[in-house]
C-alpha cells in the first residue's frame, strides 16, 4: 500500500490505522506486525512507525492472504537489460500489492521470475493496461523514479470512447483533482491546477467509437478517466466515470470480458545513465 500525505501531519502508524484495508486493526496490531518484520519499506527494511509521512510512501505488509481470482492474461516483457524491465501490464493486474490484491500483481509476478530486487519505477491503475517500468537493481531505482518525479517522462495513452468530431483538433483540460483515501472516485475541486491532459480524437472506427490520443502532463489518480468523462466522452467500460456501475464495483470477481478501454501506449525519456533517448511502446490494442 502507499501511505498518503493528509491535511495534518501524521505518523506512519497513524496513517496505517486510517487505511480502509486495515479496518479493525489496533495500534497494538500494527506494532506487533512491525516488530515481527511484517511491515517493511520498498527495500525490505523495517519501517519506523513514528516517522512522519511527508510524501507518498510505499509500504509492504505481510498479511493473511485472501483468495485472489487469478488474472487470466499474460504480461509480456517488452525490454530487459541490467537495470530495467519493461512490461506490457494487462488490464485487471495491479502494479504492486495493495488492499485485496497481493499475489495478482505485476510486482509479484516479476519478483518470482527475476528476484526480490525488482521494484516499480511508477504505477498504472489496476484497470489500465500498457507500458510499465521496473528496475532490477536497488542502485538504479532512484535515478529512474526521479525522471517521473521531475516530469521528464513523455507519456502517451490511447483510449476508446464515443467519437466527438469537435475533439479532432484536440483540447487541453486543466483543473485540480483530489482523491481521498478510501474513496472510489477522484473529483474535480476548486484550487490551484494540479492535473493537465491533452486529449485529441485520432480516428473513428467502423462501429462509431473513437480512438483518442491522450498526453498527460501530470499523473493524478484517475486523471485521464476523469478528464475524458469531463469533456463528454467517457472511456468505454469505465465502471466509475461518469457514474458508478455498482453491479461491477461490488462484484466479487472482475468481469474480465469488459476491460477499461485505456492503454498506456508509450513512454519516452532520456536515460539518466547514458543520456540516450529511449522509447517503449505497448504491443497491446484496445
Amino acid at each position: 500500500m502507499v501511505l498518503r500525505v493528509g491535511d495534518a501531519p501524521t505518523t506512519v502508524a497513524e496513517t496505517l490505522l486510517r487505511a480502509p484495508v486495515l479496518a479493525g486493526w489496533t495500534l497494538d496490531d500494527v506494532m506487533r506486525r512491525a516488530w515481527a518484520g511484517e511491515i517493511v519499506d520498498v527495500d525490505g527494511a523495517p519501517i519506523d512507525l513514528d516517522a512522519p509521512v511527508v510524501r507518498p510512501t510505499p509500504v509492504y505488509l505481510y498479511r493473511d492472504l485472501p483468495f485472489e481470482p487469478p488474472v487470466p492474461f499474460d504480461m509480456p516483457v517488452r525490454h530487459i537489460d541490467d537495470r530495467l524491465i519493461v512490461v506490457d501490464k494487462p488490464h485487471f493486474l495491479a502494479t504492486m500489492p495493495r488492499g485485496a490484491h497481493v499475489t495478482q500483481t505485476a510486482l509479484v509476478r516479476l519478483r518470482r521470475e527475476f528476484g526480490d530486487d525488482v521494484a516499480p519505477v511508477h504505477r498504472l491503475d489496476r484497470l489500465t493496461a500498457g507500458v510499465l517500468l521496473f528496475t532490477r537493481r536497488p542502485d538504479a531505482r532512484a535515478a529512474y523514479q526521479d525522471l517521473f518525479a521531475q516530469r521528464r517522462v513523455r507519456k502517451e495513452y490511447r483510449a476508446l470512447a464515443p467519437a466527438d468530431p469537435a475533439l479532432a483538433d484536440g483540447v487541453r483540460v486543466e483543473n485540480r483533482i483530489e482523491k481521498d483515501s478510501g474513496d472510489l472516485r477522484a473529483r474535480v475541486v476548486d484550487g490551484e491546477v494540479n492535473a493537465v491532459s491533452d486529449i485529441a480524437l485520432d480516428s473513428v472506427r467502423a462501429d462509431g467509437l473513437g480512438v483518442y490520443r491522450l498526453l498527460p502532463a501530470t499523473g493524478r489518480t484517475h486523471q485521464l478517466r476523469l478528464h475524458m468523462a469531463g469533456v463528454g466522452v467517457p472511456i468505454v467500460d469505465d465502471p466509475l466515470y461518469p457514474e458508478v456501475d455498482r453491479e461491477r464495483v461490488d462484484a466479487a470477481v472482475d468481469d474480465f470480458s469488459r476491460p477499461l478501454k485505456l492503454l498506456a501506449y508509450a513512454i519516452e525519456f532520456d536515460d539518466p545513465y547514458t543520456g540516450v533517448s529511449r522509447r517503449f511502446v505497448s504491443g497491446s490494442t484496445l
